[in-house]
Order: structure tokens, then C-alpha cells, then sequence
């Protein structure tokens, strides 16, 4: 008997570590809040105990509940927090601690508005993540590999990540509800990802693949339950559109983010017609106008598809000629400073750089893939705007640092191949961009 007790008290702690299928994740960090994502195997209830980092005071969240309506995802804000500060925390799974092998530790964001200059950050970009399954990939070579990129990504210490679309790949089984939970399941419990996930904050977009099928549309019929699914497994702070698509806005220190969303609204690529929508004139305004109203120093416009490369392959935004011109106009027009885009899809890696006569240059940086397949570049990607030494066409992902006093804030580009060595480097000052 006394071996039996001896037994189940070694296999405790295993048992509680099992409650967990994926997780934890950081969504948004805010100055007052912070986004915990945790996703439990069985129904259970969750919390987060956290505190300053080199303070004993602890805060603890009240249990929520995972159900598996919800597929077992729970969605926990420490609320208890003060600007500018880096928390450890744990995670607590009816009640009892989880045990990792890894560090957990979270921070908010920091006021300096009329006080002093932004505080220097980094953060991670890329596109294109495949994880292999057996039974639903296509026969022969795998599409996916190169897991080591998640633990290159975590060790160069960004402060968040931006998931630029296509950060898994639905198969054919999977467009059903039940299916879409399972291919979430599958990718987020990727046990390479867990660290990454659990110690950097992470904000996302979608593009065709983690939207719906290759190359998908507005047609799309199961559009709203991608979104539920978007919704339920990433951690943005706010959707422009709540019932339309994950259009959103995040800021970071003096920088701003805007999330777009080309598949929502988007028309189909066969439809020969230059007026046919892209981001759709809803979104597009919304845009403009949030742009225009920006105070950012650089104001990152993050797209699924490339957007300044006028290269008409593909599913680049320039086979969709109305919304595009449109849209360098008006940057134009209106006298915006400060604009400047991450994209992804094409699954080769490269800086587009668009010259305009009367005002500053805009740059386009491409990311892609991080674990999916790589692409042969076209010879149209060999155009006036690609920036000479940037086209990569092996695995890869970016770091971008911001730093500077914030009237000459400088943003550096580093392209990384997915061991963690440097590809290229690129400087781009604010006050380029004006």
C-alpha cells in the first residue's frame, strides 16, 4: 500500500502538468493590462498568479472556467499591474501550479508621453508557419520544417511578435468548426513554440491560409467561424470591425500598428477589373482616416500580401490597381508621414522600396516563410522598388528595433535565417520619412 501512495505522489505532478495542451501564450500588453491565453485538455478551471519582478507582493486572477464549446481556452487578464513593469508569473490549473522548464514572465508598457523620450524596442516579424501532421499533409516531402526557428526567435529577446498571416495552414479536412479547432490545436501545441510563446507578447493578422483555403476570398462560406476561431486563439486588443473581419490598431511605445485584413472584403483574383476591392472601401477609409489622425513616429501598416511592389504576380496587392493607386495617393495627399509596410505570402524574403516624386520614399518589408516551404523569386520581383542584396529565398524572420530620441527615431532591420544568423541590415530614420 505504502508503494501504491508513493507512486501516485510521483505521478502528480505529471498529471497537473497534462492539464495543459498549449500555452501559455501573452497576447496584448497594455499599461494597465495584459492579455494570458491558456489552453487546458480537458474542462478545468485557470488562473495566473504573477508579481513585479524582485518583489514578493503576488496578485492571483479569479478561476475561469475552460469549456469545450470553447475548446478548453482561457482568456485571463492581469489587471493588477503598473506601467513599465516586467511580472513573473505561473499558471494554475484547478488550483495546483503548473511546472515548466522555462522561464514565465510578462511586462506592460511604459508611460513616457510628455515626460521623456519613447523607450527603445523589438520586436519579431514573420510569415508562413507550417506545422507538419502526418495524415493531412500531402504525400511525399514534408512542407514543413526548420523548428529550431522558434527558440532563434525567443533568444533574441524581442519584446513582442507579429504573426504576419498564414501562421498555419488549414488542410481539406478541416472546414468544418471541429476541424478549424483542430488544426488551431495542432499548430499552438507545437512543443518547439511553447517558450516563445509563453515570455513574449504576440499580436497577429491572417492572410488566405489561416483564413480559409489557397487564395481565398469574401466568398468564402465559412468566414465567420474562421473569425470565431481568430477571436478564440490570438490575443489582439480590438477587432475596427467586430463582425467583419480582424482589422485592428495597436500602439507600442511611439510606434503604431495597423492590422489589416485582406480577405475579408477582398473580391476574388479572377475578376478582371481594376476597381474590384482589395481591403474593400469600409476598410480603406478607416485607414486613411486613422493615419491621418496618427501622431506615431513610424506608422507600420501590416499586410498579408505585398503592397509597394508594383510586380502584377501572384496575389500582390498591384493586380488590384484602383484600391493601390488610391491608396499612394492619398498618403500623398494628405501628407502622412511616417508609413511604412510588413507583408508576407510570397514565401521569399525581401525590402521593396517605392520612390515618390514630392514626398518620402515607402518601404515594404517581406518575411516569408518561417517554417513553411520556401519559393523560387519571379523575374517581375527584380523591379525598379526591390532595394539591391534583399532577396532571400531560404527561411527567415526579422527582428526590428526601435530606438532614438523621438525626434530622430531610428528603425533597424535585421533579416535572420532560421538558425539566428544575420541575412542583411537595414536603417531607416524617421526623419526620412517626412
Amino acid at each position: 500500500m505504502k508503494s501504491i501512495i508513493i507512486a501516485l505522489f510521483l505521478l502528480a505532478p505529471l498529471f497537473v502538468s497534462a492539464q495543459i495542451k498549449s500555452g501559455p501564450m501573452l497576447g496584448y500588453s497594455d499599461m494597465k493590462e495584459v492579455l494570458i491565453w491558456v489552453q487546458t485538455e480537458k474542462a478545468a478551471q485557470v488562473s495566473i498568479r504573477y508579481w513585479e519582478k524582485g518583489h514578493k507582493t503576488k496578485h492571483q486572477t479569479d478561476p475561469i472556467k475552460t469549456e469545450k464549446a470553447q475548446a478548453f481556452i482561457a482568456r485571463i487578464i492581469a489587471d493588477e499591474v503598473s506601467m513599465g513593469k516586467k511580472y513573473v508569473y505561473e499558471v494554475l490549473v484547478d488550483g495546483k501550479k503548473i511546472n515548466v522548464d522555462y522561464p514565465l514572465e510578462f511586462q506592460t508598457q511604459e508611460l513616457w508621453q510628455w515626460r521623456k523620450d519613447p523607450p527603445a524596442f523589438s520586436f519579431i516579424f514573420g510569415t508562413c508557419n507550417y506545422v507538419n501532421e502526418t495524415e493531412t499533409d500531402r504525400p511525399g516531402r514534408p512542407y514543413g520544417g526548420a523548428d529550431e526557428v522558434y527558440a532563434a526567435m525567443h533568444a533574441k529577446k524581442p519584446d513582442f511578435m507579429l504573426w504576419g498571416g498564414d501562421n498555419f495552414y488549414y488542410r481539406e479536412p478541416d472546414y468544418t468548426r471541429t476541424g478549424m479547432i483542430h488544426r488551431n490545436n495542432h499548430t499552438r501545441s507545437a512543443k518547439a513554440m511553447q517558450p516563445l510563446l509563453a515570455n513574449v507578447h504576440h499580436y497577429a493578422i491572417w492572410d488566405d491560409h489561416d483564413f480559409g483555403p489557397n487564395d481565398s476570398d469574401r466568398s468564402f462560406p465559412m468566414k465567420y467561424t474562421s473569425l470565431e476561431m481568430f477571436k478564440m486563439y490570438w490575443g489582439n486588443p480590438n477587432y475596427i470591425f467586430p463582425n467583419e473581419g480582424i482589422t485592428g490598431k495597436f500602439q507600442w511605445a511611439d510606434v503604431e500598428f495597423f492590422l489589416m485584413d485582406d480577405r475579408w472584403f477582398r473580391a476574388p483574383n479572377e475578376i478582371n477589373d481594376h476597381n474590384k476591392d482589395y481591403w474593400g472601401q469600409k476598410q480603406m477609409t478607416w485607414l486613411l482616416d486613422a493615419l491621418s489622425s496618427s501622431k506615431a513616429s513610424f506608422k507600420i501598416i501590416v499586410n498579408g500580401g505585398q503592397v509597394v511592389s508594383p510586380a502584377k504576380i501572384l496575389e500582390n496587392m498591384a493586380n488590384y490597381e484602383a484600391e493601390r493607386t488610391l491608396l499612394l495617393k492619398e498618403l500623398k495627399n494628405r501628407n502622412i508621414p511616417g508609413v511604412l509596410f510588413l507583408t508576407g505570402d510570397r514565401h521569399i524574403s525581401d525590402l521593396n522600396k517605392l520612390n515618390r516624386p514630392g514626398t518620402y520614399p515607402l518601404y515594404d518589408l517581406t518575411v516569408s516563410p518561417m517554417t513553411a516551404g520556401k519559393s523560387d523569386a519571379f523575374k517581375q520581383d527584380y523591379n525598379e522598388t526591390l532595394v539591391e542584396g534583399t532577396l532571400i529565398t531560404e527561411r527567415a524572420f526579422s527582428k526590428i528595433e526601435v530606438s532614438g530620441p523621438l525626434k530622430d527615431r531610428i528603425l533597424n532591420i535585421t533579416l535572420y535565417n532560421v538558425k539566428g544568423d544575420v541575412l542583411w541590415t537595414k536603417a531607416i530614420k524617421s526623419t526620412e520619412l517626412k
